[in-house]
């Protein structure tokens, strides 16, 4: 770990994760937030209640904000450029927004391709792109969680059509519900060898199954598990920059811990955050405190910077899933 980051620095961060719609016709059975359509307890925020949010971000000294949702099918491409275009012609701010499979929603509603709905939100004011909605690459493990959310070699193609525009993103991983450890070493290869070709993924973020109020249920995986997981993550991923701890699902104490096992991200203090919320976990926090639990264990706080990565001009070699009749371009 100290090979990847000798100046023992480690980032924290400030957003809020605004759900601008709990609507969503995925249903994945991992979710504890999502509501159908027509339910009584479903929404979709306005503009300026979205802009309300961000301002509150922007008056406790942040710059960012993640904006994701469900898969609403009345939401198209052009709601998401009104939006950016309205955030940012009144506030200066950072705007990480939707994920692959809103991406593929988006591509599905208008009939777009994903590259032009992707150059479509950029000229419309999105700066980085969430690496949501992988949950784990392994088809067979996604039709188990959820079998009408987009497919692995899907969500991959977004991630190298993004990249190639310049648009920078993160990537995750959800563990510790269905999947076996070979799937995980599969999720992680993949991101690896994408991330030798492009350079774009800024931080890998892995975070552990909640299963309260999930269709799913069962266990929670154990701290041991996660810490195990996320320092095989720091070895194989050697070419991510940033491997970010957990706070929304492991707490203080382990994500403290988690800086000792590869992590050089605390994570965020986040004002808003109603997805693992929904499973009955919850954890807050405030910077005082990130800066507390960094140093007390002998690393230096310092906040993080926005995203943004080099682009380097990929090898590619042509890989065609035929029984998903998707393109990716993978490295050798």
């Amino acid at each position: 770990m100290l090979r990847k980051n000798p100046d023992r620095v480690i980032s924290y961060h400030l957003t809020r994760n605004i759900n601008y719609t709990n609507i969503c016709l995925s249903g994945c059975r991992f979710c504890a937030f999502f509501k159908p359509p027509n339910h009584p307890e479903a929404y979709t925020l306005t503009a300026d209640e979205i802009l309300d949010k961000a301002q509150a971000v922007l008056a406790r000294g942040g710059r960012h904000i993640l904006l994701q949702g469900g898969l609403h099918p009345c939401l198209g491409i052009e709601y998401f450029c009104r939006l950016f275009k309205y955030l940012k012609s009144n506030l200066d701010l950072h705007i990480h927004a939707l994920s692959p499979p809103e991406i593929i929603h988006l591509s599905r509603l208008s009939g777009y391709g994903i590259k032009e709905i992707l150059t479509k939100l950029i000229e419309s004011g999105l700066d980085s792109m969430p690496g949501g909605g992988a949950e784990i690459l392994t088809q067979k493990v996604r039709l188990r969680l959820s079998p009408r959310k987009c497919r692995a070699n899907e969500w991959l193609t977004v991630m190298v059509c993004a990249h190639e525009l310049g648009l920078p993103t993160t990537a995750t991983m959800m563990f510790g519900h269905v999947e076996s450890s070979l799937d995980r070493i599969t999720h992680l290869e993949l991101l690896r060898r994408l991330q030798d070709e492009t350079a774009g993924f800024t931080a890998f973020i892995p975070w552990s199954y909640q299963p309260g109020n999930t269709a799913l249920g069962g266990e929670s995986t154990s701290a041991t598990d996660y810490l195990r997981t996320l320092a095989v993550s720091r070895i194989m991923l050697d070419n991510f920059p940033v491997l970010q701890a957990s706070i929304v699902t492991q707490g203080l104490k382990i994500a403290q811990l988690a800086l000792k096992f590869g992590a050089n991200d605390i994570g965020e203090v986040m004002l808003e955050e109603n997805v693992v919320r929904a499973t009955g976990t919850e954890h807050k926090t405030d910077i005082k405190e990130l800066v507390r639990l960094i140093e007390d264990i002998g690393f230096c706080a310092q906040p993080r910077k926005l995203f943004g990565y080099r682009q380097k001009t990929p090898q590619k070699t042509e890989v065609v899933d035929s029984s998903e009749r998707n393109r990716i371009w993978i490295s050798n």
